[in-house]
Order: C-alpha cells, then sequence, then structure tokens
C-alpha cells in the first residue's frame, strides 16, 4: 500500500513540482569497516538481479547493502511508481540523483540502483569518482520472464514487456556498458552470478591513471591491460560526440583495430577508419593532405574526435591532423609501443618530417586522452621494446636519479614482458613527463623546461636523419646511443663526473641497447653529423645548442657548446673526421 505524499511547496526560484526529499533518512546507518574499499555500484536492467545478487555480495564482503529505491521511498515518503504518476520521470531522476550522491558520499555498500540510474550523465560521473561499477548484463528472454508478473514498475505499465525492454536495452545498453566492470549474469542461479562477481571484481583491477593538468586542457594516461578493449567505457566521460575518425597503420590495423571497434561499439560510437603505410615514410606533406582530405571528405564536425591508434608515427600525424583540421579537432592517443606510450602520447607535440629535418612542421595539441594498453606489448620484438625503454631511461638520466636506480634494479623484467613491471615503467615515466610538460607546456622557458626532454636527442636526431628515416635505426634506438654521447659530450666539458658516463654505458650494455654510433653497422662522418645539428629546431642564433647533464638526475640546457668539442667526441665514439 503506498504512503501519503507530503504537501508539496513549490520553491521560488523554480514554481515547478519538485519532489520533496528527507535526504537525512538515507543512508546506512552502519560504521566503515575495517579494510573496507570503494562502494559498488550495480547497474542494469529491471530483472537483472541487481537486489538478490546485492545482497548475497554484500554479505561476502562484510559491508551493508543499500538498494536506492528504497532509500528514494524512504527519503520522499511514498512509493516509487507514486512518484513517477504525480511528478514524471524528469524530477524523480532529479530526486533518485540526490539521494545516490548521498550515499556515495558515505560509508562503502554494495549499492543496488534502478536501471535508469545510471542513463544520468552527472550520477554516471559520481559513481565513476566514488565507486567501482558493475553492469549486471541479462539475455532479452530471461529478463522478460524475471519482469513478467511485476506490476509494481511505471516502465511496464505501458506496453509488453518484451517490447518495453528490448527498447530500454537499445537505448541503455550503450550507456550501461560505460561501467568499470560487466559481468553476465544469464540463467545461472544467483550464487554463481555472485560468484562471477566476486571473481571479476578481484580479476578487474583499475587502470592505473597519471592525470596531466594543464592551463589550457587537462587529461589522463590511462595505463593498463586490455585498455582498448575497454576504449568506449574509457572514453565516454570524455568524447564530445559519440562519433571517432580512427588513424592506424596497415600492421596495427590487424593486430589491435578490432578489439579497439569492439569498444567502441559497445558504447554506441560510431567509428570511421584510415589506414596508413607504417613507417617514418608516412609522416610526410603528402601524407598529411591525404589524412585531412580524408577527414574533410567524411564531414567531420568540430566534436568529431580523432583517436590515433598506432606508434609514435600514427600518433604524431594523427594528431598533427587534428590541430589544423577545422582549426583543431578534439584528439585521443591510444600508444601501441613502448616508445610512444612513454613519449610521444603524453605532451601535445605533434607533427611531420620535411626533406631537412625530423618534426620541423607541427603543432602543439595536447589529447583530451590517453590509453596505453600493456596488452599490446606483448606483440612487440624486443627491438622495439629496447627502443621504448631508452626513454624510460631518458627520465631518470635528465631529471629522476630515483627512477635510473629502479630502471637498474627492473629494467631487463620491462624488457622481457612482465606486464606489471611494464605498467609501473610506463607510469612512472609518464608521471615525470607531466610534470615537466605542466611546468612548461610550450617549451617557452628559455632555460630547462620542457628543453630538457631533448636530452640525447640532438645527436640521436642527426643520426637518424644520416640513415634516413628509412626504419633501420629506429628512434629509440637512436636516442640510446645519443644519451651516451650527452654524457660522453658533458664529461668533455667538465660538467659531469666519469664514473656517472660508466654507470649508463653500463646499464644499456646490460641490456643489450644501442650504446655507440657503431651499434647502428654504419660509419658516419663528425663533421656532416654536425651540419645535421645545425638544421635542429633547438638551435639559437645559428650555435648549437645541447641538453647536458652535471649527473645522473641533473641535466640542463647549454646553450652554446663548441662546435670542436661536439666532433671530438664524435670522433672519440668511431666516427670518421
Amino acid at each position: 500500500m503506498s504512503r501519503p505524499i507530503p504537501p508539496h511547496r513549490p520553491s521560488p526560484e523554480n514554481p515547478s513540482l519538485t519532489i520533496p526529499l528527507d535526504l537525512n533518512a538515507v543512508g546506512p546507518a552502519a560504521p566503515r569497516q575495517a579494510g573496507s574499499g570503494r562502494t559498488i555500484v550495480l547497474v542494469g536492467l529491471m530483472g537483472a538481479g541487481k537486489t538478490t545478487i546485492g545482497r548475497i555480495l554484500a554479505t561476502r564482503l562484510g559491508i551493508p547493502f543499500v538498494d536506492s529505491d528504497e532509500e528514494i521511498e524512504r527519503a520522499a515518503g511514498c512509493t516509487i511508481a507514486d512518484l513517477f504518476e504525480k511528478y514524471g520521470e524528469p524530477e524523480f531522476r532529479r530526486g533518485e540523483r540526490l539521494v545516490i550522491r548521498r550515499l556515495l558520499a558515505g560509508p562503502p555498500v554494495v549499492l543496488a540502483t534502478g536501471g535508469g540510474a545510471f542513463m544520468d550523465a552527472r550520477t554516471r560521473a559520481s559513481v565513476r569518482e566514488h565507486a567501482t561499477s558493475i553492469w549486471l548484463r541479462c539475455p532479452l528472454p530471461v529478463l522478460v520472464q524475471r519482469v513478467a508478473e511485476r506490476t509494481h514498475r511505471p516502465l511496464l505499465n505501458v506496453a509488453a514487456p518484451h517490447a518495453v525492454l528490448a527498447d530500454l536495452m537499445r537505448v541503455r545498453h550503450p550507456v550501461y556498458a560505460e561501467a568499470d566492470i560487466i559481468v553476465d549474469c544469464g540463467e545461472d542461479s544467483v550464487e554463481h552470478s555472485a560468484d562471477h562477481v566476486i571473481g571479476a571484481l578481484k580479476q578487474g583491477q583499475q587502470p592505473l591513471r597519471v592525470p596531466v593538468r594543464l592551463e589550457r586542457g587537462s587529461y589522463d594516461v590511462i595505463i593498463g591491460s586490455d585498455v582498448i578493449r575497454r576504449a568506449g567505457a574509457l572514453l565516454a566521460p570524455v568524447l564530445p560526440q559519440k562519433r571517432v575518425m580512427i588513424l592506424t597503420d596497415e600492421t596495427v590495423a590487424p593486430l589491435h583495430l578490432p578489439r579497439l571497434l569492439e569498444g567502441l561499439e559497445e558504447t554506441g560510437t560510431r567509428a570511421e577508419v584510415i589506414t596508413i603505410p607504417p613507417g617514418e615514410g608516412s609522416k610526410t606533406i603528402s601524407m598529411y593532405e591525404r589524412v585531412t582530405n580524408a577527414l574533410l571528405e567524411a564531414h567531420v564536425e568540430r566534436d568529431t574526435t580523432v583517436v590515433a591508434l598506432g606508434g609514435g608515427v600514427v600518433g604524431d600525424l594523427a594528431g598533427f591532423c587534428a590541430a589544423t583540421t577545422l582549426r583543431g579537432l578534439p584528439f585521443v592517443q591510444i600508444p601501441t609501443t613502448l616508445l610512444s606510450q612513454v613519449d610521444s602520447s603524453v605532451g601535445g607535440k605533434t607533427g611531420i618530417n620535411t626533406p631537412f629535418g625530423k618534426n620541423l612542421l607541427g603543432a602543439f595539441h595536447q589529447p583530451i586522452a590517453v590509453l596505453a594498453d600493456t596488452s599490446t606489448l606483448a606483440t612487440l620484438p624486443v627491438r622495439e621494446l629496447r627502443a621504448g625503454y631508452a626513454e624510460i631511461v631518458k627520465s631518470g638520466l635528465l631529471g629522476d636519479a630515483g627512477l635510473f636506480d629502479w630502471c637498474e634494479r627492473n629494467g631487463a623484467e620491462v624488457l622481457a614482458g612482465n606486464p606489471a613491471i611494464q605498467a609501473e615503467a610506463i607510469r612512472m615515466a609518464c608521471a615525470f613527463k607531466a610534470r615537466v610538460v605542466i611546468a612548461d607546456e610550450r617549451e617557452e622557458r628559455k632555460t630547462d623546461g620542457r628543453a630538457l626532454l631533448n636530452l640525447g636527442h640532438t645527436f640521436g636526431h642527426a643520426l637518424e636523419a644520416e640513415m634516413g628515416y628509412d626504419g633501420s635505426l629506429l628512434h629509440g634506438e637512436a636516442v640510446s646511443i645519443g644519451l651516451r654521447l650527452a654524457f660522453m659530450l658533458s664529461v668533455r666539458l667538465g660538467y659531469c663526473a666519469i664514473e656517472d658516463l660508466e654507470r649508463v654505458t653500463r646499464h644499456l650494455e646490460q641490456l643489450s641497447m644501442p650504446a655507440r654510433v657503431g651499434d647502428t653497422g654504419r660509419t658516419f662522418s663528425a663533421t656532416q653529423l654536425v651540419r645535421n645539428m645545425q638544421r635542429d629546431k633547438k638551435m639559437r642564433d645559428g650555435r648549437l645548442s645541447f641538453v647536458l647533464v652535471h649527473g645522473i638526475g641533473r641535466a640542463f640546457t647549454c646553450r652554446d657548446v663548441p662546435d670542436d668539442a661536439v666532433l671530438e667526441v664524435l670522433r672519440a665514439d668511431g666516427c670518421t673526421p
């Protein structure tokens, strides 16, 4: 029997009907349990078993169970059906949002929500921040069977349950897919379904997040296994439009594109794909023209997001196309190599190569999200892993001696493919780079700042230019050689102790990293390499500029390095005059 609805007094600000809620009546009285974690929020259609499974979970986890519908009825003093009849669904959803927000602010509970609660964007945002959400996904025939006799559900009173539930599935399932965890609950017993949820909670470790908070915009680097498959859920909060244009290459597409498309489709995000040849040869003006033409031919709008799925080449090209098409499109990085995960995907530098040098045409254009999927690293040859690892080592050498210590202890495990160690390495490198980028987003500081991230790069870019960007020398390999050369130059100029150079050399050699110019298998002219450096973006007033070191973790920018000192270091490393 429904209780009488309390008298209602419209507020002066909003004279329309508003559900009177006693929020003091909301929330479990139980104190916070020792060792309990986040609130668990169960979402799904009516009949999915949220209440029954929720009670079992709460008992097993030792925390209270709360049904949001019951709390709403308690706060309003009447039934859900009465609330729908008197106030309408929009006002009911507003009151539901207030009650759920109040519950999320309390101690951890297992919270079963009404079928429409998760559809509210503000409710989803609150759940995302304060709880772990689980979608109990159930097939239509099972749902129909379970709700056939229910008469207290307002949405079931307007048509046959099968038609109502089918329509709700079409509309709600893409949103439910944004939940942190998805558990299929078919005809299994509720006990078995609860077992599946417990198992998913144990296995479903939340991905690592590195926040990048900038004046012009902020985003998260999300790091974890199989985050590509959950791309729809992870990107839904930041995509301005449920339409994306994916740029990938012919090598990456068969490996990872199907998972990405599946994840996007799960949340109703429409995707179109542009595929390019792999390698540095695609970072050209002609390829830039081809991709931007494809974007315009697809009638992209300013809210259409460009998604880069691939290594640094794809990310740099996609970012530059996004920065310049319609004067700026949203942009997501999904880097699939270790090098791109720890370096080019974070910080907003985009660009293409020219005959005059690497990345000489480009723009600063920050992504709205970065998804670093550690499972993609299992498809890489060890050579690619070593190339990416060079950038992790670089971060430690230029500004985080503790990170370099960690590399000495764990570098072999990174290259051996230990997923947990790889994820931690990516997290630390991205966190370090984020700190540098936050302090100097557009490399505007005259000394140090973001320019320090170029440690080893002046030498490395000169080697790459001489090799012709043909793939015979990977960018990370060039950086690895450049790191040692930067330490050699620092020793030659009296800035750094030779013991630090020896320590760096030893670490690179122990992991079979390229450390010397001769490791390229080519002979170089020191004079020609210096000419290449003189075309580098970091030239100032015609003088060579280098990032040098006072020791491990203590880099600085040196604006006027004598050519003779550079030539001497190159010759000492095996270059011809």
